[in-house]
Order: structure tokens, then sequence, then C-alpha cells
């Protein structure tokens, strides 16, 4: 079940990601031939700015589920037992606690802002824009908690995470070489 909805969750943020990329890259080259003709887009900067950050909260609730954010996998192994799983229950509830921050700030933020809108999109509310500090916190949080459990395991057997992709891109390379 825990599997199904991590599956779940990956391939929804993974496609919403690229769709928020090309959405962006549009956006961008869109702008890029109207200034070449002479013109300009009064919302293009507004619009990609908002695009961006909208990218990087639900990019990042993406590389929290496949625990791809930063981390210090080489100081983390280095802690003897029990300690080392001391030191992840501990790093991962401020984690959560920041994200419930996070989260409540701003929805307070998306409350104050409630009545305004965008200055060249009049007709696009800022609490529309603003909406994904709280969403991509609350993802990130479920992203973190379906993750943990295999983090977990792997960290209480002294398996880094960032040493076992080193060394699968570099067995796929080897193969490649060897192959051609």
């Amino acid at each position: 079940m825990l599997k199904t909805l991590r599956n779940f969750f990956e391939v929804v943020l993974e496609y919403f990601v690229i769709f928020l990329m090309v959405i962006l890259t549009t956006v961008v080259v869109v702008a890029v031939i109207y200034r070449l003709v002479g013109s300009s887009l009064a919302w293009y900067d507004e619009i990609a700015a908002i695009l961006l950050a909208w990218i990087t909260y639900y990019g990042s609730a993406l590389a929290a589920l496949r625990r791809r954010h930063i981390g210090f996998d080489s100081v983390l192994l280095s802690i003897p037992m029990p300690t080392r799983m001391w030191a992840v229950a501990l790093a991962e509830g401020i984690t959560a606690a920041f994200f419930l921050l996070l989260a409540w700030a701003g929805y307070t933020v998306m409350a104050i802002l409630g009545g305004m809108s965008l200055v060249s999109l009049t007709w696009v509310p800022i609490s529309f824009t603003q909406s994904v500090i709280p969403i991509g916190a609350v993802l990130f949080l479920i992203c973190q908690v379906l993750s943990l459990p295999d983090y977990w395991r792997k960290t209480a057997a002294g398996v880094s995470l960032e040493h076992a992709e080193i060394e699968e891109e570099v067995e796929t390379e080897m193969k490649k070489a060897g192959n051609a």
C-alpha cells in the first residue's frame, strides 16, 4: 500500500514538474520572440517568476520523495549505532517542524493576500499563485513520510543513498563502454 502510494506521488509530481517546465520554456520562448519583433509582454516577468517558484516547490517535494535533496550521508553513516538512528529521527523531526511552520505561514500569507491580484494579469488572484507555499510544504511532508521507511532501513544498515546512486551510474557507464 505504501509503495503504491509512493509510486503514485512520484508519477504525479514528476509529470506535473515536467508540465511546469514546458510551460515556463514556452513562456520564455514566446517572450523572446515578442522582444525580437520589437514588442514585449507585460506579464512575462511576473509569470516566469511564479512558474520558477512553483517548479522549485513541487520539484523539492519530488526530491524529498526520492531522497535526493541535500543530505550528509557520509557524516550520518560515520555516527555509530544507535546514535545514528537518533540523529535521523532528530533530523526528520526538525524537517517536519520546519515544513509544518512553512505550511502555516503560507496559509497565513494566502489569507492576508486573499483579495489581491497580480499586477500584470489582474484576473489572477495572488492567493492562487501563493498557494504553492502551503501546498508545496504539505507535499514535502507527505513525500518525506512516504520515503522514510526505506531511508530508515538503509541508514540502519549503513547503506549510503548517495554512493549507491554513484555506483549505479558507474556500472551503467561501464556496461555501455563494454557493449560499444
